[in-house]
């Protein structure tokens, strides 16, 4: 409540400006005091979302078209148009507090869509976050329940520009241990080693892509262990450093811009 209260006041004399980049946060976002997502069956992301019978769900959240290539890819542009729905008016400042979190620190900036402008997202009710992964061309959606944070809209933004999870990297091994048994039956995709590119970055506890202990736990018992003392492991509360650094490099946009992780 505190954090919409302060998204409020901060943000409502931008909201009719509809662009958003990084001057939107200035440095309030490493300000804002979120607890750590760690749960089960009742995050946002971990809702399996009941779409239509063309489009898949991928690892909870990420969502491919059947009849797409399972693997997005970059969008061919770093000012990314973008729609809300008016029957998600009332989550539109976290949305837009989402896009400025993105932004800061970054490249990325995103502008309200003009009727021109057929390639853009579509932000949209669901009943969770979830997200179409990379840019595919056409209207793509970024769903948005009413317990989504302004975190977990970030995530779905990241995979919306083409980033995986951070725990799916083929070389998680030496840094987490999934524990099978404790994984609801049927999720276990979600913990599948993807062929993601890693950019030569070390792996990241404590990115905005990771999932946290007890993500999809069939039981409140951890689905993830990591191999160091990690508080942070799916925070929802900021971009990294290094998340900043992954935007950088898939959108070569020069130096990325150093910021408070």
């Amino acid at each position: 409540m505190l954090l919409q209260l302060l998204v409020a006041l901060t943000f409502a004399a931008y909201v009719k400006n509809e662009t958003v980049n990084s001057s939107y946060l200035g440095e309030l976002v490493p300000l804002f005091d979120i607890n750590v997502v760690q749960h089960v069956t009742h995050n946002p992301e971990t809702l399996e979302e009941l779409f239509s019978d063309d489009v898949a769900v991928v690892e909870g959240d990420m969502l491919v078209s059947k009849n797409r290539n399972a693997v997005g890819k970059s969008w061919p542009t770093t000012d990314l148009p973008y729609d809300i729905r008016p029957d998600i008016n009332d989550k539109k400042e976290d949305i837009m507090a989402a896009m400025a979190m993105v932004s800061e620190h970054t490249c990325i900036t995103f502008h309200r869509r003009n009727s021109t402008e057929l390639d853009y997202v579509l932000f949209r009710p669901g009943k969770g976050c979830a997200s179409n992964v990379g840019f595919f061309g056409g209207r793509q959606f970024v769903y948005v329940a009413p317990s989504c944070s302004v975190g977990n809209i970030a995530h779905e933004i990241l995979h919306t520009l083409g980033f995986e999870h951070e725990h799916t990297r083929l070389d998680r091994d030496g840094f987490i241990e999934i524990i099978k048994s404790n994984i609801i039956k049927g999720m276990e995709e979600n913990f599948k080693k993807l062929a993601g590119k890693t950019f030569d970055i070390p792996y990241d506890y404590s990115s905005i892509l990771h999932y946290g202990r007890t993500f999809f736990s069939s039981n409140g018992k951890p689905t993830i262990i990591p191999k160091k003392d990690i508080k942070d492991m799916g925070q929802r509360s900021r971009l990294t450093e290094t998340d900043r650094k992954k935007i950088t490099l898939l959108y070569n946009c020069g130096t990325y811009r150093c910021g408070p992780a």
